[in-house]
């Protein structure tokens, strides 16, 4: 595939960073789009957005900090280019703060959390297929080998010395399976926003089918299980895809709110 969209120089475009970016803009706009039908101020989801992914960036570069704190005592700049390093932990830590903070500037803004929720679900559907689609491209998150004729195969050296990706193997396009459940969520809850019934229906139903699909898609993720509990059956991706699925079913069960 592709992992390195275009040269510049002595500086490599990386696709996967192209593609983040592009779908980091889509699901803010979109975002803003929702929020403003469910009559929430567009500038403040804006804002909501960004205090999101910017706290997110810094937490991930703090906690890479602190779990290479060995490196980065000996070479404090290498940190910066430490783009190609993943860990389940560091991901989904970075995503957690960046939650929490979004949180708090809602809540301090006066929004109601679970319309701006509502608003941001469907943003994150397409948001994230554009993001997977990135991820096929440079091979992050590979799948399992595979013999079916849709089975990707990548040869890129790049590939293989970014992101540790077996080179020769026909695997499974996982991250296309992903992109196209997302696809799908996006224009079911399209379908849905103006049917909802009470606030955190939209947010709800994009945990739980998300949630669902990330767990069984995680079935065909072929990178290697470092981190994962239960005696190595399931990785912590899918631990917290599980999470997701019960408090998108907490949602569901909660009482209509009362009308003003």
């Amino acid at each position: 595939m592709f992992p390195r969209l275009f040269q510049i120089g002595h500086v490599g475009i990386p696709t996967y960073g192209v593609f983040s970016a592009a779908a980091l803009l889509t699901a803010l706009a979109l975002a803003m789009h929702f929020g403003r039908r469910l009559g929430l101020r567009a500038d403040k989801i804006w804002n909501a957005g960004l205090v999101a992914i910017l706290t997110a960036l810094i937490g991930e570069r703090l906690l890479l900090v602190l779990a290479h704190l060995s490196i980065f005592r000996a070479h404090p700049f290498w940190i910066l280019g430490l783009t190609t390093v993943r860990s389940e932990w560091i991901v989904m830590g970075s995503v957690v703060l960046g939650l929490a903070a979004a949180v708090l500037y809602t809540q301090a803004e006066g929004l109601s959390l679970l319309r701006a929720a509502d608003a941001a679900a469907p943003a994150l559907a397409a948001g994230i297929a554009l993001e997977r689609i990135g991820a096929l491209c440079a091979g992050i998150d590979y799948g399992t080998p595979t013999t079916l004729p849709w089975g990707v195969t990548y040869h890129s050296l790049i590939a293989a010395i970014w992101y540790r990706v077996p080179l020769g193997v026909k695997v499974h396009p996982v991250q296309m399976y992903e992109a196209a459940a997302s696809v799908l969520i996006f224009a079911l809850l399209l379908w849905w926003l103006p049917r909802r019934t009470q606030d955190g229906e939209l947010a709800g139903g994009w945990l739980l089918l998300y949630g669902a699909a990330s767990f069984f898609l995680g079935l065909w993720n072929g990178t290697p299980r470092t981190n994962t509990l239960f005696h190595g059956t399931v990785t912590i991706a899918q631990a917290i895809a599980l999470v997701a699925v019960l408090a998108g079913g907490l949602l569901w069960l909660r009482r209509p709110a009362e009308k003003a």
